[in-house]
């Protein structure tokens, strides 16, 4: 079969004979992942160096591996490889290389001039993931000052071709306009009601019956995908359809069941994807998309400091990615479950992360690069400049960072290792307390998918979560099941948490009595989220970022003075603690000294209307020990009186009627007599002069009824 993306091979070899870069817009189906790199690999300018294919998602990096060696008639591994978290299939042999996008970035940050790398592809450059905005920002610094040979090629679907071109020093645009086949595009009348499982498996079960082939249904994420696989599984057990999900928290093997071809000619299969479907990945036999309309996408709270994910409507840009899967290998249907109304109101492109996402990774990953201000690299859009300074702030509370933004030793230990910020640096402080192991387990329970399900997933206790996995590794699925555990999670994590012991060697055991020691753990990363309680047994805390949050009504166990929360939504208020740890507030001043400060507190107290002198010791906005201090700085004194009579008003101090009377006269003549220059003694002058005026007569005065003197 002839791809349309072989009519202009011919266009892109000579572009980019030429030119450093180059831009191939070309829509989905057309072939550009997997033909492109194979026919630029004999190029004469890339002299038997390798060529580097920046993925966005491990499936698709997979699939473009395993496709291209097929085309070579090889097996992957060998002229064809790939790299992914946790996994790599590479040889001496290997010239084309196909990356993860975090991967890349540690690639060039281990070697800025991509040494024996002749070309760099960022394949799906249209999802504007922030990593490969960040890699390309690098790419080209490292063209511009140490590589001028490398040579880039930026392909995408959907994106805005002219404007990529002209970020990389007005390259030429190679643009192929044919499609694999055509696709018929079907909207509904008006948007439909209910809860989404049930409009898509609705609609599903419609196009199996209206249309032959196989179906992709499109959903947010792994919840709904799992309520729609029960209702199917539930009205088609004895249609012939096979159901299979498909997002990037599976294991690979079911993965690859989703994407393969069937088995057997007589059954079909309905394929239930999140967005790691849209592009570059063809799925075998589909002619049906069924299309929610809706992703779920991390939104960065600058505000906060705090991360939540949100369901949102696609953009045009993905409807059409989305719609583009039906017409891969055959003419296509796309069923779209909004309105053509609807349609028409879509943003026409996917916000790019770099705008709402936590920027902290990319702020260590810049000062690593050496590189204090942003607008020093390219950028199609430039960090956010209050996100990054946030970022910023909170690399130097983790030490990443010197107070002048400087990248210290320990931030470039942070910057090695393939984590958040944040547990980078418990991983590497927990090493020094002997906790290693315990922070490898809390690391990746983190980062992976949660391994609780149903009614036990409803607790939000981490303590809870590592019983579990303890449990896994000593009796298996079964012990992992009765306590109500997804067992490829546990797989995940568990692979994740000797992975990172690997990486740090760590090699002390987590034994069940350390369990209790999560929570210290998770206040070195989370340090602006130990939590205290505001009343005993309650479920409201002050965070140490000055916010507020709450635990679930049903929560009992996490009911404790103090907490860390490792996961909590933005809200609106207060925010919504989803994954917690206990904490003893008598091991912080240990375990992080830089964070605790000890202060003389003077105060007015309003409610008593006394002056309060009190030795603090704090952690951001909480207060962890306090001590009544017999003798206090008499100049903290005299300015905590002034601000109870401030707060009191000046009739609190003892006037007399000559005194008041006095006061009058002088205000009259100030109003009969402007041309003199008559003292303001009204209450307003009064109160914004305290300092002057009473401050003098404060000395030994600490409490209201002392003003009676």
């Amino acid at each position: 079969m002839t791809l349309p993306i072989e009519e202009i091979l011919l266009a892109l070899r000579a572009a980019l004979a030429t030119h450093a870069a180059v831009v191939l817009q070309a829509p989905p189906g057309a072939g550009k992942t997997t033909l492109a790199p194979l026919a630029l690999l004999d190029e004469p300018w890339l002299q038997g160096k390798s060529i580097v294919m920046l993925e966005p998602r491990r499936l698709a990096a997979r699939a473009a591996a395993g496709r291209m060696s097929q085309l070579r008639g090889e097996n992957v591994g060998e002229t064809i490889g790939y790299r992914i978290r946790f996994e790599s299939k590479v040889s001496k042999a290997t010239r084309i290389e196909v990356l993860t996008e975090g991967i890349l970035t540690r690639r060039l940050q281990n070697d800025p001039a991509l040494e024996g790398v002749g070309l760099v592809i960022f394949d799906e450059f249209h999802e504007r993931h922030l990593h490969a905005d960040l890699a390309l920002a690098l790419c080209l610094d490292s063209q511009r000052g140490l590589r001028e040979d490398l040579k880039l090629l930026v392909m995408s679907a959907t994106l805005d071709g002219a404007a990529v071109a002209r970020l990389l020093g007005n390259a030429p645009l190679v643009t192929s306009e044919g499609r694999s086949y055509p696709v018929d595009i079907r909207y509904l009348s008006r948007d439909p009601e209910g809860r989404l499982p049930d409009v898509v498996a609705q609609a599903i079960q419609r196009a199996l019956i209206e249309h032959d082939g196989d179906v992709l249904a499109f959903l947010p994420g792994a919840w709904e995908i799992g309520r729609t696989q029960k209702i199917l599984e539930a009205t088609l057990k004895n249609n012939n359809v096979d159901i299979y999900p498909l997002y990037g928290d599976l294991p690979w093997e079911q993965q690859e069941r989703a994407i393969r071809p069937g088995a057997k000619e007589d059954r079909r299969k309905v394929v239930l994807a999140t967005p790691i479907a849209e592009t570059s990945l063809t799925i075998d036999g589909v002619r049906v998309v069924v299309d929610s309309g809706y992703a779920r996408v991390p939104q960065f709270d600058p505000k906060s400091g705090l991360s939540r994910l949100i369901t949102q409507r696609i953009s045009r840009a993905s409807s059409d990615q989305r719609a583009g899967r039906a017409g891969r290998t055959a003419p296509g249907v796309c069923h779209r479950l909004w309105s053509e109304n609807t349609q028409r109101g879509l943003i026409a492109q996917t916000i790019p992360e770099i705008r709402s996402a936590d920027l902290v990774p990319l702020a260590l990953e810049l000062s690593a690069w050496g590189i204090q201000d942003a607008n020093r690299l390219a950028w199609l859009d430039a960090p956010p400049p209050a996100a990054l300074a946030q970022a910023r702030d909170l690399l130097i509370e983790l030490d990443a960072l010197d107070e002048q933004g400087r990248i210290t030793d320990a931030g470039r230990a942070m910057a090695q290792l393939p984590l958040h910020p944040r547990l980078s640096h418990m991983l590497r402080a927990a090493e020094k307390i002997k906790r290693g192991a315990l922070a490898c387990d809390v690391a990746a329970l983190i980062s992976e998918r949660d391994i609780l399900m149903g009614e036990a997933r409803r607790s939000c206790d981490l303590g809870e979560r590592l019983e579990v996995l303890q449990i896994f590794r000593v009796q298996g699925r079964k012990g992992a099941q009765a306590r109500g555990a997804d067992v490829n999670a546990c797989v995940r994590v568990d692979q994740a948490a000797r992975q990172w012991r690997r990486l740090i060697g760590a090699h002390d055991e987590t034994a069940r009595s350390d369990l209790d020691d999560a929570g210290q753990l998770l206040a070195l990363a989370y340090p602006d989220r130990i939590a205290q309680q505001r009343m005993p047994n309650g479920i409201t805390y002050l965070l140490a970022n000055g916010r507020g949050a709450r635990l679930p009504e049903w929560e009992i166990r996490l009911r404790q003075p103090m907490l860390v929360a490792a996961t909590l939504d933005a809200g609106e208020g207060e925010g919504l603690i989803y994954l917690a740890a206990a904490v003893n507030p008598e091991v912080l001043p240990r375990v992080m000294p830089g964070h605790i400060k000890n202060e003389e507190e003077v105060r007015w107290d309003t409610e008593q209307k006394i002056v309060v002198a009190r030795h603090v010791e704090r952690l951001g906005a909480l207060v962890l020990d306090s001590a009544q201090l017999k003798k206090a700085e008499p100049e903290k004194m005299r300015a905590a009186m002034l601000d109870g009579v401030r707060r009191m008003g000046l009739d609190v101090l003892p006037w007399t009627d000559e005194a008041r009377q006095w006061q009058a006269r002088v205000l009259s003549l100030s109003q009969w007599s402007p041309q003199e220059k008559w003292p303001d003694v009204s209450d307003n002058a009064l109160i914004a002069t305290l300092d002057n005026w009473l401050a003098p007569y404060l000395d030994g005065i600490t409490r209201r009824d002392h003003l009676a003197r």
